[in-house]
């Protein structure tokens, strides 16, 4: 092995202190990876390996070269006016990144971007956000692919189990809208959070070995889970409540693409609700 090859993977991470960035440092601080080393973005500086930006309104300092850039940043509620921001901000991103000549640009965005579908929605699909956030998600994916073509990975997320409204808050009751033909009421794409910071370490890794990735890709694992299967593994009280016009009945994600990369485990509702037990101070 050269030298060359005992020098860690530098890779900035945005968005340190939402919930995907949270999680993920969880994991990567409870089992440290010697060939990469994590700088965590923030507006303020936390601790050592913290790395003080305030995207959009200063410029980055100085960035390693050849760096690999995971882009977490962004709003995920909001006004119109307020949810642009996504779209700034990984203007930001990518224009810092072109700057140190990154090797690699994973922007992190959201099944949202897809229309209602009771298929399973691959990468090819045409996009039909039915939100703000989705449409705000999408025109931030399409920034990313002009200013940096081929060096850019656009990764659409399932829910992150315990990062989600679902599980990660805390009710006395959960109420499911009643799905005809599904009695487990909805049914969604999920990944936990230790397979997602596998996954990631496994596309970055392949990035830098210049294994040729494709410009979008959906993150899930399979198959999706019934939001009442997740509930009752989590051990938290739910009920059907009265039926609901537009209610959507399934978000699934087609993995094909990241298969033919990557190995993703499959998963169920306890596996999931395990996975994300298993995460130091996860959810909180």
């Amino acid at each position: 092995m050269t030298a060359a090859e005992n020098v860690p993977i530098p890779v900035l991470v945005t968005g340190s202190s939402g919930r995907v960035g949270r999680a993920l440092r969880a994991v990567w601080r409870d089992r440290p990876l010697k060939n990469m080393q994590f700088f965590w973005q923030a507006r303020h500086c936390d601790g050592l390996d913290g790395f003080q930006w305030d995207i959009g309104q200063n410029p980055p300092p100085l960035l390693p070269n050849s760096l690999v850039m995971l882009h977490l940043a962004g709003k995920t509620s909001g006004t119109p006016e307020q949810l642009a921001q996504n779209v700034i901000v990984t203007e930001a991103v990518c224009a810092a990144a072109l700057a140190a000549q990154a090797r690699h640009v994973f922007i992190m965005s959201t099944a949202a971007v897809y229309g209602p579908d009771a298929l399973s929605l691959d990468e090819a699909a045409k996009p039909a956000p039915q939100n703000p956030y989705g449409a705000s998600k999408l025109a931030a994916e399409q920034v990313a692919v002009r200013m940096l073509h081929r060096r850019v990975t656009i990764l659409r997320l399932a829910n992150l189990a315990g990062a989600d409204a679902l599980l990660g808050t805390v009710r006395d009751e959960v109420v499911l809208d009643p799905i005809k033909g599904q009695s487990g009421g909805p049914e969604r794409s999920y990944i936990g959070p230790r397979v997602l910071a596998q996954a990631l370490i496994d596309l970055i890794q392949s990035a830098v070995s210049g294994t040729p990735l494709p410009p979008i890709l959906n993150l899930a694992q399979q198959p999706p889970v019934a939001m009442a299967d997740l509930l009752q593994a989590r051990g938290l009280k739910w009920r059907f409540g009265p039926p609901r016009p537009g209610a959507i009945a399934r978000v699934a994600l087609n993995t094909d693409r990241l298969a033919a990369i990557i190995q993703v485990p499959q998963t169920s509702a306890a596996g999931l609700i395990a996975d994300m037990d298993s995460v130091p101070g996860w959810p909180r």
